[in-house]
């Protein structure tokens, strides 16, 4: 069996440290430019980092959980991982690309692997206008705030905000309002990946909104647009009896 070269890198808990330090210990590690797999330690927070951080070196990420909430990762064990490694199935993700335009007319783009979402900044809410494709299908949705989510992110913000879990690769996105005031009964609406969605905040001086593509914020927006990337992908390793794709259709039977 061929030995693949791998980087080992820890989010900052003690545990995932303690891991970090154990499982180096064990298997020869080479810098993450020169490794054939990234193994990260630490929860779904983490593994996101890692995959923005080191979106640029087109490495495929195989995670172990080390943190709160691991739906991105797989078990944490130090034995066998050359043979888990070898026997890894691999699911590749396409981030979606967010421009959000801020009031003083600047345009700020990120990438998000689980949601694009926007939320009121005060007390006040929400007004948004809703387009496709350059479509206006809401002139005016009343609400705490929207979300556009990707499948693989479909069970995280967007199953709270009580949006669609989607099964993975199925080539769509879920646009999921959270606690929509006006239109009262629109429960959201799944899209085909290749569509355009924009967002235009009504009124924004006097009902701030920002944006948030994953973890990264932009306060006091005007105008976002979300669509899916044409050129970027991720590739995430899972051991073949815990893949992402049986987790996502497991979701739907829980309760």
């Amino acid at each position: 069996m061929t030995r693949p070269a791998i980087a080992f890198v820890a989010s900052r808990t003690e545990e995932a440290q303690a891991a970090l330090a154990q499982i180096s210990a064990q298997y020869t590690q080479v810098p993450l430019a020169e490794a054939d797999v990234i193994v990260a330690l630490g929860g779904d927070g983490f593994m996101l980092r890692t995959l923005h951080r080191h979106l640029a070196l087109k490495k495929p990420v195989y995670g172990m959980k080390l943190g709160t909430v691991g739906f991105l990762m797989n078990q944490f064990r130090t034995d066998g991982l050359i043979e888990r490694l070898a026997r890894a199935q691999s699911t590749v993700l396409k981030p979606l690309v967010m421009e959000a335009v801020g009031e003083s007319g600047g345009t700020t783009t990120s990438l998000a692997f689980n949601e694009v979402s926007l939320l009121r900044q005060t007390k006040q809410a929400a007004h948004i206008r809703v387009s496709l494709n350059g479509v206006v299908k809401i002139d005016e949705l009343m609400c705490d705030g929207i979300l556009v989510s990707t499948t693989a992110g479909s069970t995280a913000y967007n199953l709270s905000a009580h949006g669609p879990i989607l099964p993975l690769g199925a080539d769509v996105l879920a646009l999921t309002p959270i606690s929509p005031f006006r239109p009262r009964r629109w429960r959201g609406a799944i899209l085909r990946a290749g569509t355009e969605v924009k967002l235009e905040v009504l009124d924004p001086y006097k009902r701030p909104v920002s944006a948030t593509a994953d973890s990264n914020e932009v306060r006091d927006v005007v105008e976002v647009t979300v669509r899916e990337s044409r050129d970027t992908t991720v590739s995430l390793m899972f051991d073949p009896e815990h893949n992402l794709e049986d987790r996502i259709l497991n979701e739907q039977f829980a309760y």
